[in-house]
């Protein structure tokens, strides 16, 4: 359990780790340092001969360049990482907190720091191995040269990368990462939920229940497994969950789906039948990643909480960038739109031609939606602006909206817009627009209730 608890401690979200891409590039580089250096013996053990061009000049050239290259990229060096750090925590003190992990994952950084670390070990090493050994002098020419090469690589990739750096911090730049995250969250959701359990295959019987109805046998009937620890539920493999669930001819329900937060000791899974939730355990808590922080993997409400603390951010006091705040509300409405175009989901997982076999708790729409929307509508109550923008976004929502519950929680949300700008503008102008979006997106989803009272709407 405690070295359970240390696993969770010490995970990185993915991707932000800054140790592998440089230290991957050093040790190929290392490697090639390897290889020059014993073209540089052979050819002054008279083995070969390089081309004459390919000199530096004799030994005091050769460490006076090394010298000069080892000065230049280790304050380089130095420079790129603090600098780095101290732009991304003014970007992040813009944003919000939870937005590090998408400068951290900013591979032309990683690269950087990468050629730069290769190119002054490369240079070191060359420095030592240049010199006096009693009577002989050796001057490592091709590996010197590779050296120069390596120095001016690296400060030519140092532009590319400041540009890189320069776009990764802009404001629309950052929405659009997030909104690309989203959608491709999104896009695997929408996934069919069928897992090839191959030769271990199980019959689907004639007459299945429902996943609530099998949801509340699991409950009642189920045996429990509990958490060992505490943190988020990072990720969830459903592959070897249901795999293992249906050779053994059994049902997992879990308690939590990724985003959520899980205390140890609580209720992590219920398996039916009873008896195979001991053996079940080990495979339910090695499929279950839990950690300190939230991850995009398969928490789509996280990404909306993202793009909504960015929003928030912005209408704060100390910003005051309300262009900010609207923009979010657009790519909120549109993300928004692309999870309304789902099928509505139960949470269960089946096996190919099988059974029902893992379930979890379903994404519900409405949870999604006060997750983008409620803070944003507290915190810009008072600016007409925010108002206007949420209402209007509701109001061209509504005829993309595929069921009554979809409806609902769109229309609870314009309510509460309007509920909380009559109290606060006393504007005839603001208060005027504030009433014609209202009218405009409440007549939108009259219309849209009436037709999916018709009929469901065909996609």
């Amino acid at each position: 359990m405690r070295i359970r608890r240390l696993v969770r401690i010490s995970s990185i979200v993915p991707g932000t780790n800054l140790m592998p891409v440089p230290f991957s590039i050093a040790t190929t580089v290392l490697i090639a340092f390897g290889v020059t250096f014993t073209l540089d013996l052979f050819d002054s053990a008279k083995w070969i001969s390089l081309h004459p061009w390919l000199s530096v000049g004799n030994i005091d050239d050769a460490r006076a360049i090394l010298g000069a290259i080892m000065g230049a990229v280790s304050t380089v060096l130095a420079l790129i990482f603090s600098v780095t750090l101290l732009v991304f925590s003014t970007a992040v003190s813009q944003f919000g907190p939870r937005l590090m992990p998408y400068f951290l994952r900013e591979r032309t950084m990683q690269v950087a720091l990468g050629l730069f670390l290769a190119t002054f070990l490369q240079s070191l090493l060359a420095f030592v191995v240049t010199g006096r050994r009693g009577d002989q002098e050796f001057v490592p020419q091709l590996t010197v040269l590779t050296s120069v090469g390596l120095v001016f690589f690296s400060f030519c990739y140092l532009v590319f990368y400041h540009h890189r750096i320069a776009l990764a911090i802009q404001t629309n730049n950052v929405l659009a990462r997030i909104v690309e995250s989203l959608n491709k969250a999104i896009g695997e959701f929408s996934q069919p939920r069928l897992v090839d359990v191959g030769f271990f295959s199980r019959p689907k019987p004639d007459e299945e229940p429902s996943a609530d109805a099998i949801r509340q046998r699991c409950l009642t009937e189920g045996g429990a497994v509990m958490a060992v620890t505490s943190g988020y539920m990072q990720t969830l493999d459903h592959t070897r969950l249901v795999r293992v669930a249906d050779r053994r001819e059994a049902i997992v329900s879990l308690a939590y789906r990724p985003g959520q937060y899980v205390l140890e000791g609580e209720v992590l899974a219920h398996v039916f039948p009873r008896n195979c939730a001991s053996e079940l355990a080990s495979t339910i808590h090695n499929s279950i990643k839990i950690g300190q922080h939230r991850t995009l993997e398969q928490d789509i409400e996280f990404a909306f909480a993202q793009l909504s603390e960015i929003a928030l951010r912005a209408l704060s006091p100390a910003v005051n960038d309300v262009y900010t705040g609207l923009s979010s509300i657009d790519w909120l409405g549109d993300s928004l739109r692309l999870l309304a175009a789902l099928p509505a989901s139960d949470g269960a997982w089946r096996a190919v031609g099988g059974a029902i076999r893992l379930l979890e708790p379903p994404v519900q729409f409405g949870r999604v939606v006060r997750a983008a929307f409620d803070m944003i509508r507290q915190a810009g109550a008072r600016d007409a602006a925010v108002t206007i923008r949420l209402l209007q976004t509701c109001e061209r929502l509504a005829g993309q909206l595929s069921d009554l519950e979809q409806q609902q929680a769109i229309r609870e949300q314009v309510e509460a817009a309007y509920e909380g700008a009559a109290r606060s503008f006393e504007v005839g102008i603001d208060r005027n627009a504030i009433e014609h979006a209202y009218r405009q997106a409440c007549e939108r989803l009259v219309a849209a209730e009436q037709a999916n009272r018709k009929g469901p709407l065909v996609r």
